[in-house]
C-alpha cells in the first residue's frame, strides 16, 4: 500500500482527480485544503475506505486509472487535520 498527501493541491490537481473520480457527484467538496491518496489492492482499499469514511471531515473518492497491477486508488477530500487523521487511522488499522 502506497500513501501520500498532498497539502494545498493546485485547481489542476484536484480537476485531474475530480475528473477521474468513481462517483456521479459533480462538484467539488468544500474546504479542500489536502488529498489524502492511498493506493493497494482491492481488498486493502475497501477496508481503508471503510475507516477514512467512519473520519470526520473527509470525502473519500475511488480514481480511477488504467494499472495492469489492478491497483486501486483513493482519494481523501478535506481540510489537512481531517486528512491527515483518516490517513492515520488507515495507516494504523491496516
Amino acid at each position: 500500500m502506497e500513501i501520500r498527501i498532498i497539502k494545498h493541491p493546485s485547481p489542476g490537481t484536484l480537476n485531474i482527480l475530480y475528473r477521474r473520480k468513481g462517483t456521479g457527484k459533480t462538484e467539488l467538496p468544500e474546504n479542500i485544503d489536502a488529498v489524502g491518496l492511498v493506493q493497494g489492492r482491492m481488498i486493502e482499499m475497501v477496508v481503508a475506505a471503510d475507516v477514512a469514511e467512519k473520519a470526520v471531515g473527509v470525502t473519500v473518492e475511488d480514481i480511477h486509472g488504467s494499472c495492469p497491477q489492478n491497483m486501486i486508488l483513493l482519494a481523501l477530500f478535506g481540510d489537512t487535520a481531517a486528512v491527515e487523521s483518516a490517513i492515520a487511522d488507515i495507516r494504523k488499522k491496516l
